[in-house]
């Protein structure tokens, strides 16, 4: 079954990956930190609710990640400017250090891993990129 074949690929895949994100630093940022990191990288400032809601995430688990985040001084926290009852959280340049570092290690890794493949293989996993967006947008 095609459903069952994917996921046990991309779950391995997954974690793989995960692992690789866990030994790249020795600082203990969890991959739900380096998720929310990435997502405050990329779209800028967001409550704690809308991340939990777009990481797919409890509510518990946004806060939990966002205090290590804050202690470590990787996330800063202030008033909603459009409603000073919300409070939105940033990523600071600490953040942006620790995220860069990893991606760059387990980027390198997984590009010589790519750049092992054959051109065919290679061409093949760039046209199935665009579908693994869309099932990962609508799970």
């Amino acid at each position: 079954m095609l459903a069952k074949d994917l996921r046990l690929a991309v779950g391995r895949l997954a974690r793989r990956i995960r692992q690789l994100y866990a030994y790249a630093s020795d600082d203990d940022v969890s991959f739900t930190e380096i998720a929310v990191l990435s997502r405050l990288e990329r779209e800028g400032p967001h409550t704690s609710a809308q991340l939990a809601n777009l990481e797919k995430v409890t509510a518990q688990a946004i806060g939990t990640a966002l205090g290590g985040l804050h202690r470590r001084g990787m996330v800063s926290r202030g008033p909603d400017p459009a409603d000073g009852r919300r409070v939105i959280t940033a990523i600071t340049d600490a953040g942006r250090g620790a995220l860069n570092s990893r991606e760059q290690v387990v980027t390198e890794r997984l590009a010589a891993v790519v750049d092992s493949l054959t051109e065919e293989e290679r061409a093949r996993l760039a046209a199935a990129l665009p579908i693994l967006v869309v099932l990962a947008e609508r799970l």
